[in-house]
């Protein structure tokens, strides 16, 4: 990559560049076809990012203009803690940007602004057969040995 990462907040006018790394990561964890997420929750997902009383955030990285990866993290409180969590909800990187720093440009954009927002940790989960994306998992973070459980309605 000959030009410099540049990681901004989302604007409205990424909604564009935005929507095929959106797709990408949800057909990645398989939201597709008759399970692809239905229209309005993009839209809603979207307007959450302009919504001040929302906790929901968004960064993209871009290099020449093109966006190349995106961010969704949030704040909430902890019974455990006075100060907020930060949970990075979605990351991904297009696929001809992998390998070029632009995952670790993200998530270090959350760490800065989590610190900056009070916030006393950032976590996330990944899937566990995203070997590749654990492989920066395992540099830039910890495993906390909790196994996610989960009920859907």
């Amino acid at each position: 990559m000959s030009s410099q990462l540049t990681v901004r907040p989302v604007v409205r006018q990424d909604y564009e560049q935005w929507l095929p790394p959106w797709n990408g990561y949800n057909a990645f964890y398989g939201r597709t076809g008759e399970t692809a997420l239905a229209g309005e929750i993009t839209q809603m997902t979207w307007s959450r990012f302009f919504d001040a009383y929302e906790p929901v955030h968004a960064l993209v990285t871009e290099c020449d203009g093109v966006l190349l990866g995106l961010v969704h993290y949030l704040y909430h409180r902890s019974t455990t803690a006075i100060a907020p969590s930060c949970y990075l909800q979605d990351l991904f990187t297009s696929q001809t940007a992998r390998g070029q720093g632009v995952g670790r440009a993200l998530i270090e954009s959350v760490y800065q602004r989590a610190r900056a927002a009070g916030a006393n940790r950032v976590y996330w989960q990944t899937h566990e057969t995203n070997q590749t994306a654990m492989q920066l998992y395992d540099r830039i973070g910890e495993r906390s040995g909790f196994i996610v459980y989960r009920k859907l309605f």
